[in-house]
Parts: C-alpha cells; sequence; structure tokens
C-alpha cells in the first residue's frame, strides 16, 4: 500500500480507470463490514494521498451520519464510532463531492483522535450513493494545504460510486444474518416464554430477552394501575441503567395520548430535552434516549415495555418493531402465567368466604411443623361456630351463609400478616399462629371471642364459638396432624366442660 503521508505520483486517467475498476474488483468480493471499511481505505490510499481517512454511515430517518471507520497517519483507528447530525455536512447535506484546499479546521464537524493532535488542513469528502439512497460518505485528507485537485475530487466520487455498491451489499448480507439470529433468538425466547407459568420468572426473561436482541443500557417493564391506566409501576427492571423496581409514573401529554390512546409506540431521542418524560421519573432518566411500547392482554392496556440507551438518538423504527414484538411475547406470556395463578389461587381458596382452603391449610402447616421441629414457636387455633346446624335448619343456608363469612372476615380482621386463618371444612376454622406461645395464642383467642359477641351478624343470631389451643410439642408430636388432633381435642374439651356447666346450671 502507498504511504498515506507521501502523496502518489499523478497518475493518467488510464492509469485511473484500471485503477478504479481493480478497486471494484476487490471489493465486490468482500461483504464483511470490517474488511470492506478497510479494504476502501487501503485502496483509496493507493491512488490518492490519505494521511487522514474516515467513512462515514448515514441514517436517513434520525439525520444522523456515524463514522465507523477512520485512519491516521497509515494507522487504523480501532472501534471508531462517531456521530454526527447529517444536515450540518455539506457532503450528506447536499449530495455531492466537497473540496476544501485550506483552514480545515474552521470546516471540520470534530476532531478524530486526541484533541491536542495536529489536525489535517485539506480534504476531498464524495457521498456514497446507490440506487439514489445516499448511504454515507467518504473523506481523505491531508497535512498539507492544497493538496488536492479537482481531477482528486472526481476520483473519489469514482472510488465513493463503487464502495457505495459494496457497502449496500455488506450492510444487507449483515442485516440478512441480524435478522436470521435476531429470528432464532425471537423463537428461542417464545419458547423460553411460554414454559413459564409464574409472572415474575415471565418479566425476568422478558428483561433479558430485549436486553439480548437489541443490546440496551436498560430495560423495564412497567404494569398500569387496573382502575387508572395512566398510573403505572416498574414491575420489573434490568441493564446497568435500570430504574428502581416499584417506581411510580403518571403517563401525560404525549406519551399518555400514543401508549394509552393511540396504543402506538414511542421514541424519545434525547431525554434531557423531552417534555415527555415524567416528572415522577425526571431524575432517573436524565439523559439518553429510549423506546416504549404497549404491553396489551386480552386488547386492553397491561402497561409498557421501555428499552434504553446511555446515547442520544440511537433507536430506530427496526428496533421498535422487535420491541414491540417482544412485547406481544411477553403479553401472551404474562396472561398464562396471570391465568395459572388465578387456577392456584381458586384451587386454594375457599370459594365462599375466600379464606385459604383446607387444602392451602395443609401445605402451609407442613412448613410450619418443619420448622417448628427445628426449635421455631408454633401454636394452633382451631374455632368451631357452636350448634351452626340449628341456624342452617331454622334461617336457612343464606343466613348460614352470611354467618360463615362473617366470622371469616372477622379472623382476618385478627389476623397478623406472617400467621394463616382457614376455613377447614363446615363450620371449623383454623389459626396458625407461628413465633407464638400458649399465652399469647390465649389472648389472641379472647379476642376473638369478644369480638364474636359485637359484631353485627353474628351478634344479631346470638353466634358463640369455641375454640381449643394446642402448641407444637417437639417430644410428643411429629406432623400437623398430631398438632391438628390436639388443637381439636382441646376445643372439644371446652365444649363439653360448656355443656357440663350448662346441664348443671338447668338442674338447679
Amino acid at each position: 500500500m502507498h504511504s498515506p503521508d507521501v502523496p502518489p505520483a499523478r497518475a493518467t486517467v488510464r492509469d485511473r480507470y484500471r485503477g478504479l475498476l481493480d478497486i471494484a474488483r476487490k471489493l465486490a468480493g468482500t461483504l464483511s463490514s470490517a474488511e470492506l471499511y478497510e479494504a476502501i481505505y487501503e485502496e483509496t490510499a493507493s491512488v490518492l494521498e490519505a494521511s487522514g481517512f474516515f467513512i462515514s454511515l448515514y441514517h436517513s430517518g434520525t439525520d444522523t451520519a456515524r463514522i465507523v471507520f477512520y485512519a491516521d497517519r497509515g494507522k487504523i483507528q480501532p472501534d471508531a464510532d462517531i456521530s454526527y447530525d447529517g444536515a450540518s455536512s455539506e457532503v450528506i447535506r447536499t449530495g455531492k463531492g466537497v473540496l476544501v484546499s485550506e483552514r480545515l479546521a474552521d470546516r471540520s464537524l470534530s476532531i478524530l483522535g486526541p484533541d491536542d493532535s495536529e489536525v489535517t488542513r485539506s480534504a476531498i469528502s464524495a457521498p456514497m450513493i446507490h440506487k439514489g439512497r445516499l448511504l454515507g460518505a467518504i473523506s481523505a485528507q491531508s497535512y498539507r494545504v492544497k493538496a488536492y485537485k479537482d481531477e482528486d475530487l472526481d476520483l473519489l466520487q469514482g472510488i465513493a460510486d463503487l464502495a457505495g455498491v459494496a457497502v449496500d451489499n455488506a450492510l444487507k448480507v449483515a442485516e440478512l444474518e441480524t435478522r436470521r439470529r435476531e429470528a432464532e433468538q425471537l423463537e428461542e425466547i417464545g419458547r423460553a416464554l411460554a414454559s413459564s407459568l409464574e409472572a415474575r420468572e415471565v418479566l425476568r426473561k422478558v428483561i433479558g430477552a430485549v436486553q439480548t436482541v437489541l443490546e440496551v443500557d436498560g430495560v423495564s417493564v412497567w404494569l398500569c394501575d387496573d382502575a387508572d391506566t395512566a398510573l403505572g409501576e416498574v414491575a420489573e427492571s434490568g441493564g446497568d441503567i435500570a430504574l428502581p423496581v416499584g417506581a411510580r409514573w403518571r403517563l401525560t401529554g404525549r406519551l399518555a395520548n400514543a401508549l394509552i390512546e393511540r396504543r402506538e409506540p414511542v421514541i424519545l431521542n434525547d431525554l434531557s430535552e423531552s417534555d415527555d418524560v415524567p416528572d415522577d421519573l425526571r431524575k432517573h432518566l436524565q439523559y439518553g434516549s429510549a423506546i416504549a411500547v404497549p404491553l396489551l392482554i386480552g386488547g386492553k392496556l397491561a402497561g409498557v415495555l421501555s428499552a434504553g440507551s446511555r446515547n442520544e438518538r440511537s433507536f430506530v423504527e427496526d428496533d421498535v418493531s422487535v420491541l414491540q414484538r417482544l412485547a406481544d411475547q411477553a403479553a401472551v406470556a404474562l396472561a398464562n402465567a396471570r391465568l395459572h395463578a388465578d387456577v392456584q389461587a381458586l384451587s386454594l381458596t375457599d370459594p365462599l368466604t375466600s379464606l385459604p382452603n383446607r387444602r392451602r391449610l395443609e401445605i402451609h402447616l407442613d412448613k410450619e411443623v418443619a420448622a417448628a421441629r427445628r426449635g421455631r414457636n408454633l401454636v394452633v387455633v382451631v374455632f368451631d361456630l357452636d350448634d351452626f346446624k340449628h341456624y342452617n335448619d331454622t334461617l336457612g343456608h343464606l343466613v348460614g351463609d352470611d354467618i360463615l363469612r362473617a366470622f371469616a372476615g372477622l379472623l382476618e380482621d385478627e389476623n397478623r400478616a406472617m400467621n394463616l386463618v382457614a376455613r377447614y371444612g363446615g363450620d371449623e376454622f383454623v389459626s396458625v399462629l407461628s413465633e407464638s406461645h400458649m399465652d399469647g395464642a390465649r389472648l389472641y383467642g379472647r379476642r376473638v371471642t369478644e369480638r364474636v359477641a359485637t359484631e353485627a351478624t353474628l351478634a344479631a343470631h346470638g353466634v358463640t364459638v369455641s375454640m381449643g389451643l394446642a402448641e407444637f410439642d417437639r417430644a410428643s408430636m411429629k406432623t400437623m396432624a398430631d398438632v391438628l388432633q390436639a388443637a381439636d381435642s382441646d376445643m372439644y374439651r371446652t365444649k363439653g366442660r360448656r355443656e357440663g356447666s350448662r346441664k348443671r346450671t338447668a338442674s338447679r
């Protein structure tokens, strides 16, 4: 390759034509983007002075040009990724080549390399256009003033035209490969989501899927309030700039109109200047860019799936399409998880009182007994509504149901969050008191019986209740059946003593 610091000898028209044919053959066989950019540079430096050189790609949707390759004094600079507004570039704006003979620094968009490095003095730049589409630009630069002539610009334009064809092919191949990998990932993600029956697990997999496919810095799933879809809360998030779970927002303005009313995606190119960011989240979203798509379950807005980047103007319509497909998959999986949770809840809930049923009690008590065998305190209280059959027989089953519901509500009111109250069957109820002793359990039972006498429905029908208590004894008890049996026996002894007392009173 010709040294970029030494200007090559002026080539004849024939030499340049032959050189362009050689360049065409070389570029036509290169499909890897990285290899292609380097080949464009090497071929340009072989016929033109190119002490400085860069290639930029242009995206018309965001009017953004991104420098994807640059070299300085023959050294390729790795990880080139610098963006600038397309409208600020004369080559991009006009679609025509530009020659600058001197005072290049006054017309530069940015300095490539260290800020204190020497700057190039003259340059030629040419647009890469293929089938009427502006793909980007290439630029050769020199540390000498007046290093280029019009014929050099013409030659660079010829190279840019050939490069445009090669770049377009490489971009299409890369896009096909991206779509293939994306389709595989989406299929795999779909299978993973479909296999998840826990809502939290579904949300975590959604977060991971978006991070994998879109390579973003932060992802959040927002779930809306059932009664007020404009009010939402972060249910799960992930990434380096993840929003805190539990953060709440109220959507207004353009966001509310797009996501809630029209149910359309939103792109926020610059969060620092956007008036659409909810005030509640402004401290978490001070810079960068973001996209958000509605999460629909059964045709209703259930929330929002959002992805964010530290950089401005980093999202395009293809990103929105991918995020929407992921949101659609997530919605189906989340609906399945919610249905599963509902079925589970129904199978473990007493339909009349809405308390946990016997099955749920046994599952819970089995775990508590295991903990009690390791040393934790446990007391079980059994309640029985006295002569309940009498109420059903004389007042009817509807009144009997009202009595059961009233007593269940009373037990829930007196229950601590860490404990469990359940309908054991018929007119029997059980309270499982974790980390409790008999003295505390007796106080709890006394509060319940005192409230029975004052609760409106129960007091109106003169309902009374009997109770039995049993503390788990590691020496004599092994299973949950043992402690339940002990509490049940204590209750029947209480009933027996009460019945005996009534008979003695009657005989007097």
